[in-house]
């Protein structure tokens, strides 16, 4: 039996998230340089907080950012994945994660970007889950 915190939600998030958004979405961990040649991006980043049940049970929060160019394009993504996430993340199962309880906190928000060709919309993700048996 896989042990508490063997499942990377990260890894696994970037890879459910990509397959639901398709292939003119780039979904990853970190941007980079090439960020305004490659819009919109979605950012899946574990934040240091949550916890779990000493057992198998994961509490992860995690934050999304979506980077568009325009502030429309970016909240339309940002609200799609909340949906994805509170709607069908719940009881999914991939090879590697069992889902549960989802909620967001705050929701899809505009969050300050230092680059003024692109914007940045996020929210936090609290996100229950435990290893695959």
């Amino acid at each position: 039996m896989a042990v508490v915190g063997s499942v990377d939600v990260e890894l696994d998030l970037i890879g459910w998230l990509q397959a639901k958004a398709g292939p003119d979405v780039v979904v990853r961990d970190e941007v980079d340089n090439n960020l305004l040649d490659e819009l919109p991006t979605v950012q899946v980043q574990r934040v240091p907080a949550g916890g779990d049940d000493g057992f198998r049970l994961d509490r992860a929060f995690v934050d999304v950012d979506v980077y568009a160019g325009s502030r429309a394009d970016a909240f339309e993504l940002a609200l799609l994945i909340r949906g994805w996430l509170l709607a069908d993340l719940p009881g999914a199962q991939t090879s590697r994660a069992v889902y549960g309880r989802v909620t967001s906190s705050p929701p899809p928000a505009v969050r300050p970007y230092e680059n003024t060709g692109l914007r940045r919309v996020g929210a936090t993700y609290q996100i229950y889950s435990h290893p695959v048996s």
